[in-house]
């Protein structure tokens, strides 16, 4: 019936908010999933947290494609192009994938009585078509929000890994690191690994876990990381990677992964925890370890595009993921002045999200950011003021625009920093390809 964008507009229709539509709960999806008859035919990891998410499950995918797996990844949200959301080792899939799985799942909602799927919900349907079909040998599935009532969550992991617990979504997930923990603590299943990277986890994630019986694995006791040491003799390129595993202490000095970032160790720590937890059903070699990791790339995490003046796009966009990105931008060297372009959406902790960044930005470049959950530019600039973060404010009609103005006015000796949403960031990438 339809192309890609005619499908995705109808995935849009079914909710009344559309894309930006959020109703948690997994009914609606377990009806239609039965009457499709989807069946687990191969190890599910499920990667749930607050940031990371997206880090890790780019690790576990580029490991399992080296090892020599047909793996499948189904993440959220897409930057530029929908068909980013699934990939079959690490390429996006067709449109004509994509349309045909649609096609199943919408006569499957159709037969289930209409079921007024979301837009999330469809989509995660139609990934797991698209995995079936293509025969994955191993799928890896990104929660959306939360976890306990995401639909991702439908599906029955052979692991599951919590990345970090942070304050985001709190509207639906709670107004604390207990209520947070406890909704993607939800993902972990009984007798089956239960991996958490977050070094201070909440007592009701560890209780959770504890109460259904999980295999709880904990960052620092049962995995973990260690930088070489600047009293020894230890090569400074490499750290080591830790885990207990068979009644075995198991260490592995690996070069630094692909991603930036110090936090990156956490990220690619737990993946390979994940992954020795699946040695039985899924096992992989240092050989496919070692170049996977390193080769891992992954647009909008903190990645710094080639070229002058140093260009630095980071989806981050709340408390944690920004105390993060300032840390980062301190290690990179001077810079004469640094240009923010900013965007965010107005359900986020914008003045506990920029406070990082206070004294750190000369110019602020700022996007307004259409559709229900867009916060304007205006907006952003009385935040900025009245937070005393400092620099210069111009505002713009959308990413792009603030994109093109901050490339316009840096000098080669300065900094761009596009952040604080995937819409921010997919502005300034667009911005970005029509200058080069």
């Amino acid at each position: 019936m339809k192309t890609l964008e005619d499908w995705l507009a109808h995935l849009e229709g079914l909710h009344p908010k559309g894309q930006a539509g959020i109703e948690l709960g997994l009914d609606r999806i377990r009806l239609v999933k039965d009457v499709l008859g989807q069946a687990q035919h191969c190890p599910v990891i499920v990667v749930g947290g607050t940031n990371g998410k997206g880090s890790t499950c780019a690790y576990l995918e580029n490991i399992i494609d080296r090892a020599g797996y047909k793996v499948g990844c189904y993440t959220s949200p897409h930057l530029l192009a929908y068909n980013e959301r699934v990939r079959l080792n690490g390429r996006s899939v067709s449109d004509e994938a994509l349309c045909a799985a649609f096609a199943r799942v919408e006569t499957a909602r159709q037969q289930a009585g209409n079921v007024a799927l979301t837009y999330f919900e469809f989509g995660t349907l139609a990934a797991w078509e698209v995995f079936a079909e293509a025969g994955v040998e191993a799928a890896i599935l990104e929660v959306g929000l939360g976890g306990r009532l995401d639909a991702v969550n439908a599906y029955e992991p052979d692991v599951a890994i919590v990345t970090t617990v942070a304050l985001d979504h709190t509207d639906w997930l709670g107004s604390d690191r207990e209520s947070i923990g406890f909704e993607k603590a939800g993902i972990y299943r009984a007798g089956k690994p239960a991996l958490c990277a977050d070094p201070n986890p909440p007592q009701r994630l560890l209780d959770h876990a504890a109460a259904i019986g999980a295999d709880l694995r904990l960052i620092g006791r049962d995995f973990g990381f260690e930088r070489p040491s600047a009293e020894t003799n230890e090569n400074r390129l490499q750290w080591r990677w830790w885990c207990r595993s068979g009644g075995q202490l198991i260490k592995r000095a690996l070069a630094y992964p692909g991603l930036r970032g110090p936090t990156q160790l956490y990220n690619a720590t737990v993946a390979l925890a994940a992954l020795d937890a699946l040695g039985d059903k899924l096992p992989v070699t240092m050989q496919a370890i070692r170049p996977g990791m390193i080769e891992t790339e992954l647009p909008g995490r903190f990645q710094v595009v080639p070229g002058k003046p140093a260009t630095v796009l980071d989806v981050g966009h709340n408390p944690q993921a920004i105390r993060v990105l300032a840390d980062n931008l301190s290690s990179m060297g001077f810079f004469d002045r640094t240009f923010a372009v900013l965007g965010m959406l107005s359900d986020k902790d914008i003045v506990g999200a920029l406070l990082p960044l206070k004294g750190k930005i000369d110019v602020w470049h700022l996007a307004t950011l259409t559709g229900p959950r867009g916060t304007s530019a205006e907006t952003l600039a009385g935040i900025i003021a009245d937070t005393g973060l400092g620099g210069e404010v111009v505002c713009h009609a959308s990413a792009q625009l603030a994109m093109q103005a901050a490339k316009g006015q840096a000098a080669e000796s300065d900094r761009i920093l596009a952040f604080g949403s995937f819409y921010t960031v997919a502005g300034a990438l667009e911005a970005l390809r029509k200058t080069t």
